[in-house]
């Protein structure tokens, strides 16, 4: 899949599901996918500073980053170093079919 539906797909799924954080100046949602490997949690942020992700593995945060380049980044990481946890064609169509 490439970036340009992840981000129409992430941001569809965001608007859809936002909950705000309580001051109604940030929004989030969080979409957790479950592997053979383990556990793998997406939270979108976004406040006045811009977009945030956290991403989690087993409910340990590995990484926290501001904007869609830094995303696409982390990601790449996360699967190295996590193999089988990320698997962004299925993870996405999964998303996108709950819109």
């Amino acid at each position: 899949m490439n970036q340009t539906d992840i981000k129409r797909i992430f941001e569809a799924y965001f608007e859809k599901y936002k909950k705000t954080e309580g001051d109604r100046t940030a929004w989030s949602t969080v979409w957790l996918e479950t592997t053979a490997t383990g556990v793998l949690e997406l939270n979108m942020t976004k406040c006045p500073k811009g977009t945030t992700f956290k991403i989690f593995v087993n409910k340990k945060k590995e990484a926290q980053v501001l904007g869609w380049d830094a995303y696409f980044s982390i990601m790449d990481e996360i699967s190295t170093r996590f193999p089988g946890i990320y698997d962004e064609d299925k993870l996405f169509a999964e998303m996108e079919f709950v819109i």
